[in-house]
Protein backbone atom coordinates (compact mmCIF):
# COMPACT_ATOMS: atom_id res chain seq x y z
CA UNK A 1 0.00 0.00 0.00
CA UNK A 2 1.40 3.35 -0.91
CA UNK A 3 1.17 6.47 1.60
CA UNK A 4 -1.28 9.11 0.06
CA UNK A 5 -0.18 11.60 -2.21
CA UNK A 6 2.41 9.25 -3.50
CA UNK A 7 2.90 7.55 -6.85
CA UNK A 8 3.13 3.70 -6.55
CA UNK A 9 6.76 2.87 -7.92
CA UNK A 10 6.83 1.42 -11.40
CA UNK A 11 9.23 -1.12 -13.09
CA UNK A 12 10.20 1.79 -14.80
CA UNK A 13 11.43 3.80 -11.71
CA UNK A 14 13.27 0.59 -10.49
CA UNK A 15 15.37 -0.05 -14.41
CA UNK A 16 15.88 3.36 -14.26
CA UNK A 17 17.46 3.23 -10.63
CA UNK A 18 19.67 0.62 -11.54
CA UNK A 19 20.73 2.29 -14.93
CA UNK A 20 21.98 5.32 -12.99
CA UNK A 21 23.01 3.48 -9.90
CA UNK A 22 25.87 1.13 -11.20
CA UNK A 23 27.46 0.46 -7.71
CA UNK A 24 23.97 -1.13 -6.52
CA UNK A 25 24.90 -4.74 -7.07
CA UNK A 26 28.98 -4.19 -5.62
CA UNK A 27 26.69 -2.92 -2.69
CA UNK A 28 24.19 -6.02 -2.61
CA UNK A 29 26.49 -8.69 -4.27
CA UNK A 30 23.91 -11.20 -3.03
CA UNK A 31 21.09 -10.09 -4.68
CA UNK A 32 22.99 -10.16 -7.68
CA UNK A 33 23.51 -13.76 -7.55
CA UNK A 34 20.21 -14.60 -6.69
CA UNK A 35 18.66 -13.23 -9.91
CA UNK A 36 16.92 -15.63 -11.73
CA UNK A 37 15.54 -14.96 -15.86
CA UNK A 38 14.04 -17.53 -17.78
CA UNK A 39 16.00 -19.10 -20.22
CA UNK A 40 14.79 -18.55 -24.15
CA UNK A 41 15.64 -22.24 -24.31
CA UNK A 42 13.39 -23.45 -22.43
CA UNK A 43 11.56 -23.23 -18.76
CA UNK A 44 13.92 -23.49 -16.81
CA UNK A 45 15.19 -20.49 -14.52
CA UNK A 46 18.90 -19.31 -15.01
CA UNK A 47 20.89 -16.76 -13.10
CA UNK A 48 21.84 -13.66 -14.45
CA UNK A 49 25.38 -14.01 -15.45
CA UNK A 50 24.29 -17.48 -17.39
CA UNK A 51 21.68 -15.70 -18.75
CA UNK A 52 24.30 -13.05 -19.87
CA UNK A 53 26.70 -15.91 -20.89
CA UNK A 54 24.15 -17.37 -23.37
CA UNK A 55 23.42 -13.12 -25.54
CA UNK A 56 27.03 -13.70 -25.60
CA UNK A 57 27.36 -16.67 -27.13
CA UNK A 58 24.48 -16.04 -29.50
CA UNK A 59 25.84 -13.07 -30.52
CA UNK A 60 29.00 -14.57 -31.23
CA UNK A 61 26.93 -17.03 -33.42
CA UNK A 62 25.54 -14.15 -35.65
CA UNK A 63 29.06 -12.69 -35.86
CA UNK A 64 30.47 -16.23 -37.14
CA UNK A 65 27.62 -16.48 -39.52
CA UNK A 66 28.31 -13.10 -40.83
CA UNK A 67 32.36 -13.54 -41.32
CA UNK A 68 31.55 -16.91 -43.32
CA UNK A 69 29.04 -14.80 -44.92
CA UNK A 70 31.72 -11.88 -45.92
CA UNK A 71 34.42 -14.74 -47.13
CA UNK A 72 31.81 -16.19 -49.16
CA UNK A 73 31.25 -13.24 -50.93
CA UNK A 74 34.46 -12.56 -51.30
CA UNK A 75 35.36 -16.17 -52.78
CA UNK A 76 32.47 -15.29 -55.20
CA UNK A 77 34.02 -11.96 -56.12
CA UNK A 78 36.94 -13.58 -56.77
CA UNK A 79 36.00 -16.40 -59.08
CA UNK A 80 33.60 -13.62 -61.09
CA UNK A 81 36.82 -11.19 -61.44
CA UNK A 82 39.15 -14.23 -62.71
CA UNK A 83 36.26 -15.06 -65.12
CA UNK A 84 35.76 -11.91 -66.59
CA UNK A 85 39.72 -11.69 -67.06
CA UNK A 86 39.95 -15.05 -68.53
CA UNK A 87 37.13 -13.41 -70.84
CA UNK A 88 38.79 -9.87 -71.53
CA UNK A 89 41.89 -11.93 -72.66
CA UNK A 90 39.86 -13.92 -75.01
CA UNK A 91 38.88 -10.88 -76.47
CA UNK A 92 42.37 -8.99 -76.96
CA UNK A 93 43.68 -12.25 -78.29
CA UNK A 94 40.71 -12.64 -81.25
CA UNK A 95 42.48 -11.71 -84.60
CA UNK A 96 39.92 -11.28 -87.00
CA UNK A 97 37.51 -8.84 -85.96
CA UNK A 98 34.68 -10.40 -87.48
CA UNK A 99 34.91 -13.22 -84.91
CA UNK A 100 34.48 -11.25 -82.13
CA UNK A 101 30.36 -11.44 -81.94
CA UNK A 102 30.98 -15.00 -81.88
CA UNK A 103 33.82 -15.10 -79.59
CA UNK A 104 31.82 -13.49 -76.83
CA UNK A 105 29.10 -15.22 -77.30
CA UNK A 106 30.90 -18.52 -76.52
CA UNK A 107 32.93 -17.15 -73.91
CA UNK A 108 29.97 -15.87 -71.89
CA UNK A 109 28.06 -19.09 -72.59
CA UNK A 110 31.47 -20.80 -71.04
CA UNK A 111 32.73 -18.98 -68.32
CA UNK A 112 29.76 -17.74 -66.88
CA UNK A 113 27.28 -20.30 -67.74
CA UNK A 114 24.59 -18.06 -69.87
CA UNK A 115 22.61 -21.05 -71.47
CA UNK A 116 21.67 -18.38 -74.76
CA UNK A 117 23.61 -15.44 -75.92
CA UNK A 118 22.55 -13.00 -79.10
CA UNK A 119 24.73 -10.15 -80.61
CA UNK A 120 23.50 -7.92 -83.13
CA UNK A 121 25.29 -4.76 -84.08
CA UNK A 122 24.10 -1.88 -86.69
CA UNK A 123 25.69 1.18 -88.47
CA UNK A 124 28.72 -1.64 -88.96
CA UNK A 125 31.77 -1.49 -91.62
CA UNK A 126 30.38 -1.79 -94.56
CA UNK A 127 32.76 -5.21 -95.50
CA UNK A 128 30.88 -6.81 -92.39
CA UNK A 129 27.39 -5.49 -93.24
CA UNK A 130 26.54 -9.00 -94.86
CA UNK A 131 27.13 -11.27 -91.41
CA UNK A 132 24.52 -12.87 -89.28
CA UNK A 133 24.95 -10.43 -86.21
CA UNK A 134 24.59 -7.36 -88.62
CA UNK A 135 21.07 -8.70 -89.48
CA UNK A 136 17.46 -8.45 -88.64
CA UNK A 137 17.67 -5.26 -86.45
CA UNK A 138 14.59 -3.37 -87.02
CA UNK A 139 14.48 0.61 -86.51
CA UNK A 140 11.89 0.19 -83.15
CA UNK A 141 15.16 -2.56 -81.24
CA UNK A 142 17.89 0.37 -82.09
CA UNK A 143 15.61 3.04 -80.39
CA UNK A 144 15.47 0.45 -77.76
CA UNK A 145 18.27 -0.46 -77.13
CA UNK A 146 19.56 3.52 -77.26
CA UNK A 147 16.85 4.03 -74.47
CA UNK A 148 18.42 2.13 -72.35
CA UNK A 149 20.43 4.03 -69.37
CA UNK A 150 21.12 0.89 -67.87
CA UNK A 151 20.48 -3.18 -69.00
CA UNK A 152 17.44 -4.73 -69.22
CA UNK A 153 16.46 -7.72 -66.12
CA UNK A 154 13.55 -9.46 -66.16
CA UNK A 155 10.90 -11.70 -68.16
CA UNK A 156 10.36 -12.09 -71.92
CA UNK A 157 7.17 -10.56 -72.72
CA UNK A 158 8.05 -11.14 -76.68
CA UNK A 159 10.92 -8.44 -77.20
CA UNK A 160 11.77 -8.76 -80.92
CA UNK A 161 15.51 -9.04 -79.66
CA UNK A 162 14.44 -12.39 -78.31
CA UNK A 163 13.82 -13.89 -81.65
CA UNK A 164 17.52 -13.90 -82.12
CA UNK A 165 18.16 -16.56 -80.01
CA UNK A 166 18.40 -19.78 -81.10
CA UNK A 167 15.53 -21.17 -78.64
CA UNK A 168 13.55 -18.18 -77.82
CA UNK A 169 10.30 -19.95 -76.09
CA UNK A 170 12.72 -21.40 -73.66
CA UNK A 171 14.23 -18.11 -72.26
CA UNK A 172 12.33 -17.45 -69.09
CA UNK A 173 14.20 -13.93 -68.13
CA UNK A 174 16.14 -11.84 -70.34
CA UNK A 175 19.20 -9.23 -69.80
CA UNK A 176 19.42 -6.76 -72.89
CA UNK A 177 23.00 -4.69 -72.85
CA UNK A 178 23.54 -1.98 -74.64
CA UNK A 179 26.37 -1.98 -76.59
CA UNK A 180 27.64 1.78 -77.12
CA UNK A 181 30.61 4.57 -77.83
CA UNK A 182 31.56 5.60 -74.39
CA UNK A 183 31.03 8.72 -73.40
CA UNK A 184 33.95 10.48 -72.27
CA UNK A 185 36.52 7.95 -73.84
CA UNK A 186 36.48 9.32 -77.39
CA UNK A 187 32.80 8.11 -78.09
CA UNK A 188 29.28 10.46 -77.98
CA UNK A 189 27.46 7.58 -76.23
CA UNK A 190 25.79 6.59 -79.94
CA UNK A 191 24.02 2.65 -79.22
CA UNK A 192 25.46 0.66 -81.88
CA UNK A 193 24.30 -2.97 -80.89
CA UNK A 194 22.62 -5.27 -77.95
CA UNK A 195 23.85 -8.01 -76.19
CA UNK A 196 20.75 -10.70 -75.29
CA UNK A 197 21.60 -13.04 -72.59
CA UNK A 198 19.03 -15.56 -72.05
CA UNK A 199 17.90 -18.03 -69.41
CA UNK A 200 15.44 -20.70 -68.77
CA UNK A 201 15.24 -20.11 -65.09
CA UNK A 202 13.07 -17.11 -64.56
CA UNK A 203 15.22 -16.50 -61.34
CA UNK A 204 18.46 -15.66 -63.39
CA UNK A 205 17.21 -11.92 -64.41
CA UNK A 206 14.92 -10.29 -62.49
CA UNK A 207 13.60 -6.43 -62.48
CA UNK A 208 15.54 -5.55 -58.97
CA UNK A 209 18.94 -7.32 -59.67
CA UNK A 210 21.65 -5.34 -59.79
CA UNK A 211 23.13 -4.44 -62.99
CA UNK A 212 26.96 -3.72 -61.98
CA UNK A 213 28.77 -6.87 -63.13
CA UNK A 214 26.40 -6.16 -66.62
CA UNK A 215 27.51 -3.19 -67.40
CA UNK A 216 30.98 -3.98 -67.23
CA UNK A 217 30.50 -6.49 -69.45
CA UNK A 218 28.81 -4.05 -71.73
CA UNK A 219 31.80 -2.17 -72.25
CA UNK A 220 34.21 -4.77 -72.67
CA UNK A 221 32.16 -5.77 -75.26
CA UNK A 222 31.86 -2.45 -76.68
CA UNK A 223 35.31 -1.56 -76.57
CA UNK A 224 36.21 -4.99 -78.36
CA UNK A 225 32.97 -4.65 -80.84
CA UNK A 226 34.03 -0.99 -82.08
CA UNK A 227 36.65 -2.95 -84.46
CA UNK A 228 33.62 -3.68 -86.49
CA UNK A 229 32.30 -0.31 -87.20
CA UNK A 230 33.40 2.10 -89.74
CA UNK A 231 37.02 3.67 -89.05
CA UNK A 232 35.49 7.26 -88.63
CA UNK A 233 32.47 6.25 -85.84
CA UNK A 234 35.09 4.41 -84.11
CA UNK A 235 37.60 6.90 -83.32
CA UNK A 236 34.64 9.68 -82.61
Amino acid sequence: MTQAGLSPITEDDIANYLVNTPDFFERHAATLAAIQLTSPHGNRAVSLLERQAELLREKIRGLELRSAEMIRHGQENTAIASRLQTWTKALLLTRDAADLPAEIAHQLTELFQVPQVAIRLWQVADEHAGAPFAQDVSEDVQAFAGSLAQPYCGSNPGLEAANWLVSPDTAASLALIPLRLEQGEGGDGTTFGLLVLASDDENRFVADMGTEFLERIGVFASAALTRLLPAVAAQD
